[in-house]
């Protein structure tokens, strides 16, 4: 018999995570459809990454559960099904980009083909520039291709068009498109509301450690109010450390 259909590729239960002095998740709730983009919302300081870093085992939570599709996130990361785009490779700053995906590809089974993969990120117009030297956009251009080349059921996408210009950040919207049509799960983070509402099947706007609402970007504007608009009235402006 064929396996059942998993009815969440993530699920998030009451996850708290702090630091001396400051609660930056308070009980947590949120879920991530199979073959879905969602997009977290919020100000800076609002617990975006935190949450992220907590699913991704990087951080560990005081208190509540991270399931991955049934299963540990840890379980779901040694087997190639949970991928995180990095924010920075430093590790790698002394190689070049093919070089990295080469190897990146080189450690999984069924990667996605490293050439086809950066000429549509535009990763051959600098496949001869040193890691360390590469600008602000083409380091997220070759981060985003360092999550997506094994081939994951779901990934974190922590702001993945920063510093992208227009023509690059509409590649990366449409390869998204692709993959969500592929089956594959995103969770993406962003300032951006046309991106927010230009991919997003779900829309989560968090404060202060909290999810403050969520819905469809037709329910949530559905007042008639922009998305923006929604973002201001349940956030708290000021920038937090």
């Amino acid at each position: 018999m064929p396996a059942p259909a998993q009815s969440t590729a993530l699920e998030v239960s009451g996850l708290r995570f702090s630091v001396p002095g400051r609660q930056i998740l308070d009980g947590v709730d949120l879920v991530v459809p199979p073959g879905s983009i969602t997009a977290l919302l919020g100000p800076n300081g609002a617990g975006k990454t935190t949450l992220i870093r907590c699913c991704a085992t990087i951080y560990s939570p005081a208190s509540g559960t991270v399931s991955v599709g049934g299963e540990p996130p840890a379980h779901a990361i040694s087997s190639g099904k949970l991928a995180v785009m990095p924010q920075a490779t430093g590790a790698w700053s002394g190689i070049k980009p093919r070089q990295l995906l080469d190897y990146l590809a080189s450690l999984h089974t069924h990667p996605l083909p490293v050439a086809a993969l950066a000429t549509r990120l535009g990763i051959d117009d600098f496949a001869r520039t040193h890691v360390r030297r590469l600008s602000g956009g083409q380091q997220q251009a070759l981060n985003l291709a360092a999550a997506l080349i094994g081939r994951p059921e779901l990934v974190f996408l922590d702001e993945p068009t920063a510093g992208l210009d227009p023509h690059s950040r509409r590649s990366v919207w449409d390869l998204l498109a692709e993959l969500r049509d592929a089956g594959v799960s995103i969770l993406l983070t962003t300032h951006a509301m046309d991106e927010a509402e230009r991919l997003a099947d779900d829309i989560h706007i968090m404060d202060r450690g909290r999810i403050a609402v969520h819905g469809t970007p037709a329910e949530l504007t559905a007042g008639g109010q922009s998305l923006e608009s929604v973002f201001l009235a349940n956030t708290e402006g000021g920038m937090r450390p």
